[in-house]
């Protein structure tokens, strides 16, 4: 063996390692790498919309990565010792489950707190559909920390902080950066808002808060506009060929 292949290490970031006998094992590995996904998520979102808040979810998603790479240095705690995988890095807390937890819990605080979606027409209708986005945010956090156990990767405990930890952390995130901004205009975080939106940079990158105009961010006044220059254009058109 020679020496560059004898330092030559596996990204553990994407290579997950399953029980090849077990459908079930399989789907949970494609779901453990949804966190991994997320990111070219967030930066298409970023980059198309311009949205502070999207911008600012990111930041913060960004912030409990650097926090969890620097808890697993402090406690140096190991991955499970049954596991056999031979995996770099510690185990404690989960970075997966904490990512999600984070993911999760900022969601769910903004689509309770702050954004609507259209209505249905009918109130019913319209709460049972944000219970199942709930319902689906806290599933899908669930089953990529279930992952976690079940490929061995961690031990319950670290799954466990991981997920308490990213939850208070996107509670907390959420809080400070966006609610009472929105709620306490004129307290310190609402000043450090209108700063951020108001700066030279981000006037010049075009950055926008719709949450503080529109329920919904702008999407139906957008998609409005969109409709009516988009049905003038049929009838110009339409009305070209008649001629």
């Amino acid at each position: 063996m020679t020496a560059s292949a004898s330092h030559r290490a596996s990204l553990d970031l994407t290579h997950v390692i399953y029980d090849a006998s077990s459908d079930t094992s399989f789907v949970l590995a494609l779901l453990t790498l949804s966190p991994i996904l997320l990111m070219p998520a967030y930066a298409v979102l970023a980059v198309h919309t311009r949205e502070l808040t999207i911008i600012n979810m990111w930041a913060g998603q960004l912030l409990s990565e650097v926090l969890n790479l620097v808890l697993k240095h402090v406690f140096k705690q190991e991955r499970p010792v049954d596991s056999h995988l031979h995996l770099n890095g510690y185990g404690f807390p989960s970075s997966h489950s904490q990512y999600m937890g984070y993911f999760s819990a900022f969601l769910i605080c903004h689509v309770y707190f702050r954004h609507r979606f259209a209505s249905t027409g009918t109130i019913v209708l319209d709460q049972l559909f944000r219970i199942v986005v709930y319902l689906g945010l806290a599933a899908w956090c669930a089953v990529v920390a279930y992952s976690r156990l079940s490929l061995l990767y961690h031990t319950p405990h670290q799954v466990k902080w991981g997920l308490g930890i990213g939850m208070a952390l996107g509670v907390s995130h959420y809080v400070c950066t966006e609610l009472l901004p929105a709620r306490f205009p004129n307290s310190m975080f609402g000043r450090i808002r209108f700063a951020i939106v108001n700066h030279p940079i981000s006037v010049w990158l075009q950055l926008r808060d719709g949450w503080a105009v529109w329920a919904d961010a702008g999407r139906e006044a957008e998609w409005k506009q969109w409709r009516t220059a988009w049905l003038k254009q049929h009838a110009r058109l339409a009305g070209n060929k008649t001629t």
